[in-house]
């Protein structure tokens, strides 16, 4: 009679404790490929290769521009997986262009969207995700971070009683009209103090709608119409214009026209810049 040993014949053929070694893949270092230094963690995109004291480098450039050199070949990770660098061939170094996103990052190639972190970036309104996603999308999408509408900063206490941000799970919030005195200011400061700054950080631009970060030369103005106190300021300013501006459907055309003119972030104001960069480090960011 056969008898069948589920725990195989000879338990001492095999070491379960020998690590299992996983061999490294040869990877060409093309411009905008995002590699880690094994070593030293360090994660960037290549920016070029070249010859220093003898040997081959790379440079490889962090999302907040910082630039460090490593020795071509073996020691680098691709999702956590071995990898050793070797030139690319195809296109020579020195006359490569790295190729940027509309937010003005290196553009990294053949990547795909990260898995969503726990973290959010919440914006005030519908035109507000959509300029962000027009020019930081790319960027959002590698890190994992995922815009949610606010709809309106009188619910921010409220949603962040539901979000519940911490240092692991943190919550970035970008509001309309920020400025001294106002209540977006006053609501602010009351939701951050009551979460703290590891958890919660709540930015601002001084524009009462978002339309106004976009560069009005964009539409051919020299600067955007001063609406008069009381009056709806997308109402308002499409008047001005001579823009149809009866109904939600006018409003809704007048945004994708604006929205369209807008090609990079070099179309937008530095206020609203500084302030969409500076959430996007804080929820990439673990304390």
């Amino acid at each position: 009679m056969t008898t069948w040993d589920r725990y195989g014949r000879d338990v001492l053929s095999r070491d379960p404790h020998k690590p299992k070694l996983t061999a490294s893949s040869k990877i060409r270092a093309q411009i905008g490929l995002v590699v880690e230094d094994a070593e030293t963690g360090w994660t960037g995109a290549v920016i070029r290769v070249e010859k220093s004291g003898g040997m081959l480098v790379v440079a490889l450039e962090d999302r907040r521009g910082r630039v460090r050199t490593f020795r071509m070949g073996a020691g680098f990770l691709i999702d956590g997986q071995p990898v050793i660098l070797i030139p690319d061939v195809t296109v020579p170094p020195d006359r490569a262009k790295p190729a940027v996103t509309a937010s003005g990052s290196l553009a990294v190639a053949g990547a795909r969207a990260r898995v969503a972190r726990e973290s959010r970036i919440w914006v005030e309104g519908r035109h507000d995700a959509e300029l962000v996603s027009r020019i930081w999308g790319d960027d959002l999408a590698l890190e994992g971070v995922v815009v949610e509408m606010l709809d309106g900063v009188d619910h921010l206490a409220e949603r962040a009683e539901e979000f519940a941000p911490n240092p692991q799970g943190r919550l970035g919030v970008l509001v309309d009209h920020l400025v001294t005195g106002s209540k977006e200011e006053r609501i602010g400061h009351q939701v951050a103090a009551k979460w703290g700054p590891d958890s919660i950080l709540v930015l601002g631009h001084p524009y009462v709608d978002v339309w106004q970060a976009v560069k009005p030369g964009r539409i051919g103005l020299a600067a955007w119409p001063k609406v008069p106190p009381g009056t709806d300021w997308k109402t308002g300013v499409l008047r001005a214009l001579g823009w149809p501006h009866a109904s939600q459907t006018d409003i809704a055309a007048a945004w994708r026209r604006i929205l369209g003119s807008v090609r990079s972030y070099k179309d937008l104001d530095p206020a609203l810049l500084g302030r969409v960069e500076e959430l996007i480090d804080f929820v990439t960011t673990t304390a």
